[in-house]
């Protein structure tokens, strides 16, 4: 890597190199803002709601595919166990008419009617059966109606939530870019161009004051070789750290 030393030396009035700290904390703080904003809890609470609705309507789909089947097979037990009755009372009315009298067709038909009577309780066994996992499918669906309606009401309050949590966060970057941009304007525009660019390059860091032989931007104590080229470089000559390359700005807290 090429050593600072070996780059054209910027001059800037020294007083604009501690204004270029206050650009730093406020892009600092838009920087917090948005990291705020990315990681909003509101927000990942309108996300889990949204994700939970989704598979909520999946499982109405599947239950109500259910029920709607379970109708479809009850509609039928039915009118299985109706075909069974209506022949049953045909039987037994032309049983008790009196007008067979012939011993052989009286027995079949007697035959005939505990053949009815014994299909009938097995259709009504199987009708019973089916009513009742009717009954606990709608039961199921019920809960997830009533789930359902009770998650558009969390996800309308998380919603509102959210977007007052929004509203202050922009307040607070529109405030922080003004006075952003206010600061920016004291400082002369070549040095602008240099902080943006390391900012860029450094995480989000471009300047950081020397404090007590310091660099505040990368936390490394400075060599007893380099504080003596700072001290021996002009008031208004940018520095930089050896180290991270970073705008060195020189304060009464520097330790020089």
């Amino acid at each position: 890597m090429d050593r600072v030393g070996e780059e054209p030396v910027l001059n800037v009035d020294p007083q604009q190199q501690i204004t270029l700290l206050e650009v730093q904390q406020h892009d600092l703080e838009v920087d917090r803002v948005r990291h705020r904003r990315a990681t909003l809890p509101e927000a990942a609470r309108v996300a889990e709601i949204e994700a939970a609705q989704r598979s909520l309507a999946d499982s109405i789909t599947s239950v109500s595919v259910e029920v709607a089947d379970l109708e479809l097979e009850q509609r039928k037990a039915d009118n299985d166990v109706d075909l069974v009755r209506q022949r049953a009372a045909k039987d037994r009315q032309l049983l008790d008419s009196g007008s067979i009298n012939d011993a052989k067709q009286l027995t079949s038909l007697q035959h005939e009617l505990e053949s009815l009577a014994r299909r009938q309780s097995d259709l009504e066994d199987v009708e019973l059966e089916i009513m009742e996992r009717l009954e606990e499918a709608q039961g199921r669906q019920s809960a997830l109606l009533a789930e359902r309606d009770q998650m558009v009401a969390d996800l309308a309050a998380a919603v509102e939530a959210r977007d007052t949590a929004m509203a202050a966060l922009a307040e607070e970057e529109a405030a922080a870019q003004a006075a952003r941009a206010a600061s920016a304007q004291a400082v002369a525009p070549e040095l602008m161009t240099l902080y943006d660019k390391l900012r860029a390059d450094n995480g989000g860091i471009g300047a950081a004051a020397l404090h007590r032989g310091r660099c505040e931007g990368c936390r490394i104590e400075l060599t007893p070789v380099d504080l003596e080229r700072i001290r021996g470089a002009a008031p208004d000559e940018v520095v930089r750290c050896e180290e991270c390359r970073r705008i060195l700005v020189r304060t009464p807290e520097s330790g020089l």
